[in-house]
């Protein structure tokens, strides 16, 4: 038998369900119920089927090559299913790695309140041979993950079994003191954080790699505005609080929308960027570079981290010793205009 490609020319179609059956003697009913795994087919009939399978080259479904090669060739995605820049670019860069490594990619979101334990259990149910945990957030008491399969997380508050589970990702914490130092090497006496919400462990490192900088630097640690939801609203909002401060010089916010939000405020009062405020974001989005003036930001190679969480999970999946090493150079510093030395004291001036 013979399908027409898409540029018109002929391929030949591999066999199927009926030449199996005709082979092994039995029904197509029989073939079905062998390759689905199902119940009520006597051994001596399965390995029939199985024999006609492998001798025919049968390309069968996804249930048939995990009972064939004692797996599904999937792997489970537990998303935040956002559509912030972080998540979904992420996401992405890990459904290419998986595709790279022949790989297909199952999804299960937590974006509707669902916690991390009930997606991982959908995703089992489907059928997978190892789960990414992309972006957890805390979602109640630290989870004690469980399940047949390796997982990987992406992030910290769970508790995965020893030599079935790794933590992969990039360093959020080194990468905050790398913005935070950035502005304190400008002559900035302190720098202040606009963060992001506290139920995402991404936001609590780049917090943590904020303080960490201070007390490196012996620098005061300024209060903290309310954190934000990663929106520019939020930035905003934050922005307009610290602009009527004089002694604001530096900002660092957890994402760079909220940054975005924040160059808006420091706008509307009449604090130049970076002429009175410094400013620094996070994620280096594509409308970063291209901003009025352009943001100083860190920039995540998810593409790296993506690789680097489908090498640790597949090796885990086959037996072997995870890869060693980091994620590659996951983080950056890209600076552009938003950042400048600090003016002399009395240029800082509280605006209305």
């Amino acid at each position: 038998m013979t399908t027409t490609g898409a540029a018109g020319g002929r391929r030949s179609r591999g066999p199927g369900m009926t030449e199996v059956a005709r082979a092994a003697g039995v029904s197509q009913k029989t073939v079905s119920r062998v390759v689905n795994g199902e119940p009520h087919v006597s051994p001596e009939v399965r390995d029939r089927v199985l024999k006609a399978v492998r001798d025919l080259d049968y390309r069968p479904n996804t249930a048939a090559r995990a009972l064939l090669l004692g797996r599904y060739r999937r792997i489970g995605v537990v998303s935040l299913g956002s559509s912030l820049y972080g998540p979904s670019t992420l996401l992405i860069a890990l459904e290419r790695a998986m595709q790279r490594a022949g790989y297909s990619v199952a999804l299960a979101s937590t974006l509707e309140g669902q916690r991390i334990s009930v997606a991982v259990e959908a995703l089992l149910e489907q059928g997978v041979d190892g789960i990414v945990l992309s972006e957890p957030i805390d979602d109640g008491p630290p989870l004690r993950l469980t399940a047949d399969v390796p997982v990987v997380s992406l992030g910290e508050g769970v508790e995965l079994e020893p030599g079935a589970g790794a933590l992969v990702g990039a360093d959020g914490v080194a990468a905050a003191r790398l913005a935070t130092e950035h502005l304190l090497s400008l002559g900035h006496r302190t720098v202040w954080h606009i963060p992001g919400p506290q139920d995402w462990w991404a936001a609590r490192d780049r917090l943590r790699g904020w303080r960490e900088a201070l007390a490196a630097a012996g620098a005061p640690e300024p209060p903290l505005p309310s954190p934000g939801d990663w929106s520019p609203a939020a930035g905003y909002a934050a922005g307009r609080q610290l602009a009527r401060l004089a002694d604001v010089t530096a900002v660092f916010a957890a994402n760079d929308d909220m940054a975005i939000g924040a160059l808006r405020a420091f706008a509307d009062v009449g604090r130049a960027v970076p002429g009175d405020v410094s400013v620094v974001g996070y994620d280096d989005i594509p409308a970063a570079a291209y901003l009025t003036p352009p943001l100083t930001t860190v920039r995540q190679n998810f593409a790296a981290v993506a690789d680097r969480a489908v090498d640790v999970l597949i090796a885990l999946i086959e037996g072997r010793p995870t890869p060693a090493g980091p994620a590659g150079r996951a983080v950056e510093l890209t600076v552009r205009a938003s950042t400048g030395p600090v003016r002399e004291p009395d240029s800082a001036r509280p605006r209305p």
